[in-house]
């Protein structure tokens, strides 16, 4: 079939046969023609009616005669169920909020989804008393409604729907009637002060230690790390990390040798930023240049000392020819002592 959503006719009319409360009932009535050519006499029966219908297989011939009974028959026929709503009224296949992951990528500010509490519905009936006449088992439930908030940057749109994921669906649709029609921000400069945030970021997701390491790396000075102090009971034990950066020491206490490590490691760190940025000092750009389409791995003085297999597979590859076929012709002499011929 065309669309796979769309019903096939035996399953309409196993519909229509639900709705009047009685059995479809498929007979096999002939069968006739050679075997790589049968054709098939299937009857339906619904209720008091019959059809007959034809084709190349038993399951052809019954969607035939079902198709002939949707048409013809006077049995009533159930209301049919309206399409579902889409919820981004979108033809393609891209949800709104995918659509607008991808914007938010090009505008360099992610989209951040929260999901907010539902508004309260007020209680009309609390300050009645109906003793009675009022049964909370005839009271209609109200639908749950969804919220979230949806923050693209500075800007912030609310959604709802009947589930959580259709909240999202329709803040994102309002957030791409916002974004779309708008310029995309240019990207702050790498240099000076946004630089130094964009380092101050990577340098919160690593270690303390890490990070004492990098900046006497980049400033080429020493660094030590020593335990210059243990005392406490086994089970209450102290520990005393020294670290010396160049010029700079400072101490660290903990009761672990990981712990005293890392806090003499932050406590040096307070030293360390106060010192001038180093110097930028441009890379010289550095051009390779190109070997020209034209040279042929063909030539008698290349490859020379290579496996003599693999060197003709890498003259035919050059000239762009099939890798050459091996075929062993025969084979003789004393299993110790065997000789082959080969073809290629």
């Amino acid at each position: 079939m065309a669309n796979p959503k769309e019903k096939t006719p035996m399953c309409l009319v196993n519909e229509l046969a639900r709705f009047n409360r009685i059995q479809p009932q498929y007979k096999l009535l002939n069968e006739r023609g050679p075997a790589h050519a049968k054709m098939f006499t299937v009857q339906l029966t619904l209720g008091e009616q019959t059809w007959e219908a034809e084709g190349s297989s038993i399951k052809k011939a019954q969607h035939a005669a079902a198709s002939k009974a949707l048409n013809e028959t006077t049995l009533p026929k159930p209301t049919p169920r309206p399409p579902k709503n889409n919820v981004n009224n979108n033809p393609g296949s891209i949800t709104p909020t995918v659509e607008l992951n991808g914007l938010a990528m090009k505008r360099g500010e992610p989209a951040i989804y929260r999901p907010l509490d539902p508004k309260p519905i007020p209680n009309y009936r609390a300050n009645y008393n109906f003793r009675g006449m009022y049964n909370q088992r005839y009271h209609c439930p109200v639908p749950k409604i969804f919220y979230v908030q949806l923050t693209v940057g500075n800007s912030e749109f609310f959604g709802e729907g009947k589930t959580r994921q259709a909240a999202r669906h329709n803040a994102a649709m309002k957030a791409l009637q916002a974004l779309q029609n708008e310029p995309i921000p240019e990207k702050l400069p790498q240099n000076g002060e946004a630089g130094k945030e964009s380092e101050e970021d990577k340098d919160a997701n690593k270690s303390e230690i890490s990070v004492v390491f990098e900046i006497a790396l980049k400033r080429n000075i020493p660094v030590t790390f020593e335990v210059i102090k243990e005392s406490g009971p086994p089970h209450m034990k102290s520990f005393v990390t020294r670290v010396t950066v160049g010029e700079f020491t400072a101490e660290g206490e903990g009761n672990s040798k990981k712990l005293s490590k890392k806090r003499a490691a932050m406590a040096v760190l307070q030293e360390l930023k106060k010192l001038p940025p180093l110097p930028v000092i441009e890379k010289p750009k550095l051009y390779f240049k190109k070997r020209p389409k034209t040279i042929l791995k063909t030539g008698p003085e290349y490859g020379q000392g290579m496996n003599p297999i693999s060197r003709l597979a890498q003259i035919q590859q050059a000239k762009k020819e099939k890798e050459p076929e091996y075929v062993l012709l025969s084979e003789r002499g004393m299993p110790r002592r065997r000789e082959f011929v080969m073809q290629v």
